[in-house]
């Protein structure tokens, strides 16, 4: 029998900067170690004042983890100490496996309109936290959409949803990540594998996920799920675009500083030691 989730925590994100200054809504990542497992932080960057952005995140490590970087609209130029480099526009996917060591920025680049997306951070298992890095670049074209029968449209970035499998292939959490677009009056209705972490962020108009909560999340409001086979969600007289994600827990200690993510002190001291040392890059 399949079991819906319920809401478990109500996730409102705040406003910060980073890199060099770059506004943002840190949905979370602030004080939720381990809450989220394996999900360390989730930023969203939405902005049409090039000063709340153009600064970018100059070079800058990051070991232990994986990034996605997922935009909605606008460019992002990035590069990296593999000699990589490329730039990323709207709907496209960037997921850098970070793996033992890598050193990379991700610049702005303005052509007028707004700079909009996600970026998420994974974490790594110890036994993985050494591999070597990787990205996979995947443009929009190739992130299918399915419309369900009620025009329901789900992209489908990683995981599988109705038999159609995302692009992003060979991920450690083997998670689900979907962006879901629901008309007026609809429902939504998506399997989780019932051991995985899961939680949805609502970016626009609203929807329900809980029916004992009177109240749907809003724009700006994501939940964390309880436990359960599916997700359900509902909307009413507003539309309503949202991302949800699941994934595998790792349920290892976490030892977090800045971009760098490792299981013990000792291994951060060591990563941030080669960093200043140059000898970061494997």
């Amino acid at each position: 029998m399949e079991t819906t989730r319920k809401i478990d925590r109500i996730i409102k994100g705040q406003p910060t900067s980073d890199g060099a200054g770059v506004r943002l809504t840190r949905i979370f990542g602030f004080y939720e170690e381990g809450l989220l497992d394996p999900f360390l932080l989730l930023d969203f960057f939405g902005s049409d004042n090039p000063d709340d952005f153009m600064a970018g995140f100059p070079w800058h490590p990051h070991r232990g983890i994986e990034t996605v970087t997922y935009m909605l609209d606008g460019k992002v130029e990035h590069g990296d100490s593999m000699g990589n480099s490329g730039v990323i526009g709207k709907g496209d996917i960037q997921w850098m496996t970070a793996g033992s060591g890598i050193i990379h920025q991700e610049m702005p680049k303005y052509e007028g309109g707004r700079m909009y997306g996600f970026q998420l951070w994974l974490n790594l298992p110890a036994s993985h936290k050494m591999i070597a890095p990787r990205y996979q670049d995947i443009p929009a074209g190739k992130v299918p959409t399915i419309v369900l029968d009620n025009q329901v449209k789900v992209r489908v970035l990683a995981g599988t949803f109705n038999g159609t499998r995302g692009p992003v292939e060979d991920i450690i959490a083997d998670p689900e990540y979907f962006d879901v677009e629901m008309p007026e009056n609809t429902e939504f209705i998506a399997p989780v594998n019932p051991d995985y972490t899961a939680f949805v962020f609502v970016y626009e108009g609203s929807a329900g996920f809980d029916e004992s909560r009177k109240e749907p999340l809003h724009s700006g409001e994501g939940a964390l799920f309880g436990h359960g086979s599916q997700v359900r969600a509902t909307t009413g007289s507003s539309k309503s675009r949202f991302i949800m994600i699941s994934g595998k827990p790792i349920n290892e200690p976490i030892a977090w500083r800045g971009p760098i993510v490792m299981n013990t002190e000792a291994e951060l001291a060591v990563a941030f030691k080669e960093y200043r040392e140059g000898t970061f890059i494997k």
